[in-house]
């Protein structure tokens, strides 16, 4: 998941561990839980890993994609990131020490690693890939650029990754001199963007074990806590699960900001509390936000809630193949506004949505003006909500995929009934 802010206030960038940490952690012992949590249990056998043929579609599909351009690209090159883990199965860690993977227009990719790393490396490997090792004093970039001249490749174009640092992009540009260079987003984004079912299969777990732990939590609330020790619940409630995971908790007036404050904050009767948060089932994401309340909510909170209950509706029948991905954020945002919550960003901060898959924000969005084509295996959170500053603030978020035809469907297990039953 790619590091910012939101991600970095979810209980201390948890979320932003998820992707590169296993689905397979040990359950964390109930201790002093409560009693809501025992009903946790870890997925088991309902987690299908990717397999070794489904990455190597995937290569293919980016050397289909490079052949089918015009101008045709002759490489992709990734180093690490979720993108490296999409195409080769390896989590990797970023430093200032190259580890890239080159995949060719034709032909079998290759792995530049640093020598003292291969056997960590070959421990990742899902699949046979070429591994070409470096010294600490030679230069990788010019391993690449001698294993693509081997092959015949001089001249032509190279795609990078759009989360490559800068100084790897240009020490390959000056070992490979003579090709052009341009962004991977084409191939990266048009290979992600679409899930297959059974990546939209380990959504929808990540998206239920959210639910388990959301649903637990709010059952515990008590006034007086904190959003630190409501926070503390979500991530040990996934931890129960065998589960990587946390939220960003508001309480009251500061659920106006939408991605937090670090001012203290204690849950009292009558006001919001907004958990935002999710986990991740083989490195794919949940992003679900829910909304409770102790007691009894007042007149504004409830009309705030119904509003945007009927924009993620709108959202949903708006998230049809074909249509162009801003018109979505067009129809949640016109229920909002026309409730009087306008004009523009004035109460509804944010765009609708992000894209979500092995990061929780990723390529496309549902933005204003965005010209995305939507098609079939998309994923999206749909989140509307309405900010009143030092009053109060409301949110509702779920997960869905676009479908051959019709409506959008959620991955999450349904929309949030109400403040009282905030996950159903």
């Amino acid at each position: 998941m790619t590091l910012n802010r939101r991600n970095l206030l979810k209980s201390g960038a948890l979320l932003s561990a998820t992707s590169l940490l296993p689905s397979s952690a040990q359950p964390q012992a109930p201790q002093d839980l409560p009693k809501a949590f025992q009903a946790l249990r870890p997925l088991g056998d309902r987690v299908k890993p990717i397999a070794p043929e489904e990455f190597r579609a995937r290569v293919a599909k980016a050397q289909k994609l490079m052949t089918d351009a015009d101008p045709q690209v002759s490489t992709l090159y990734l180093t690490p990131g979720s993108s490296l883990y999409y195409f080769s199965g390896v989590r990797w860690g970023t430093s200032e020490r190259l580890l890239a993977l080159v995949i060719p227009r034709a032909g079998d990719p290759l792995v530049v690693c640093p020598a003292f790393e291969e056997g960590r490396l070959h421990e990742q490997l899902r699949w046979p890939i070429e591994i070409r090792v470096w010294q600490e004093d030679e230069n990788p970039s010019g391993i690449a650029a001698k294993w693509l001249a081997e092959r015949g490749m001089r001249t032509g174009r190279i795609a990078i990754e759009e989360t490559t640092r800068y100084t790897f992009f240009d020490h390959l540009r000056d070992a490979a001199p003579n090709f052009e260079y341009s962004s991977g987003d084409p191939l990266t984004i048009s290979c992600r963007g679409q899930k297959s079912g059974h990546e939209l299969e380990l959504m929808r777990l990540a998206c239920e074990a959210t639910f388990e732990v959301f649903r637990a939590v709010f059952a515990s609330l008590q006034t007086g806590m904190s959003q630190s020790d409501i926070a503390a619940l979500v991530e040990r409630g996934f931890s129960r699960m065998g589960l990587r995971g946390g939220a960003l908790v508001l309480l009251g007036e500061w659920a106006a900001l939408p991605h937090g404050t670090v001012k203290p904050q204690k849950l009292t009767e009558g006001e919001v509390v907004l958990i935002d948060g999710g986990t991740s089932v083989e490195g794919y994401q949940s992003d679900v936000t829910r909304c409770g309340v102790i007691g009894k909510p007042s007149d504004k909170l409830l009309r705030a809630f119904e509003i945007l209950r009927r924009a993620q509706d709108a959202a949903l029948d708006a998230c049809c193949s074909g249509k162009l991905s801003g018109t979505v954020d067009d129809a949640a945002r016109a229920i909002v506004t026309s409730a009087g919550f306008g004009p523009d960003y004035k109460f509804f901060t944010h765009r609708l949505g992000h894209g979500i898959g092995l990061d929780g924000h990723e390529h496309p969005y549902l933005v204003r003006g965005s010209k995305t084509i939507l098609q079939p295996g998309m994923t999206f959170s749909n989140e509307p909500g309405i900010y009143v500053r030092g009053d109060y603030g409301v949110r509702l978020e779920d997960d869905m995929v676009v479908t051959p035809g019709g409506a959008a469907q959620l991955l999450t297990p349904g929309f949030s009934p109400s403040f009282e039953k905030p996950v159903g």
